[in-house]
C-alpha cells in the first residue's frame, strides 16, 4: 500500500527511475520485510521522513531510499516516502529533509 503523498514524491524523480523502483519494492518488500539485509534496515535512532521506521535503498548507486512500515500480523507494507538521497542529503518531492 502507498501513502497518498508517495505520487508526488515519484513525480519528482525521473520517469526512467520509476520501473527501478517499482521493482525493487516488490522484490524486497514482499517477503519479509522486517528482516535486515544490506539495502534494507530499520531507522533505529530517530524514525524518517513521515515517521517511517524502515528504510529501503535502491539504484545503481543506492541513491533511492524507500522509506516504509509495516506489520506482520496484518501482513501488510505501507510505503510513507520514496525520496533521492544526495552524498549527505535527502530529497523528497523535492524538499530537503534531515537524514
Amino acid at each position: 500500500m502507498y501513502a497518498p503523498a508517495v505520487g508526488r514524491h515519484v513525480d519528482a524523480i525521473e520517469a526512467k527511475y520509476h520501473g527501478l523502483i517499482r521493482r525493487a519494492i516488490l522484490q524486497q518488500l514482499s517477503f519479509a520485510p522486517g528482516d535486515p539485509t544490506r539495502n534494507r534496515k530499520p531507522l533505529e535512532d530517530q524514525p524518517g521522513p513521515f515517521g517511517a521506521t524502515w528504510e529501503l535503498r535502491c539504484g545503481t548507486r543506492n541513491e533511492f531510499r524507500v522509506f516504509y512500515e509495516f506489520s506482520s500480523d496484518l501482513r501488510e507494507v505501507w510505503v510513507l516516502a520514496i525520496g533521492v538521497k544526495d552524498r549527505d542529503r535527502l530529497f523528497i518531492a523535492g524538499e530537503e529533509f534531515e537524514p
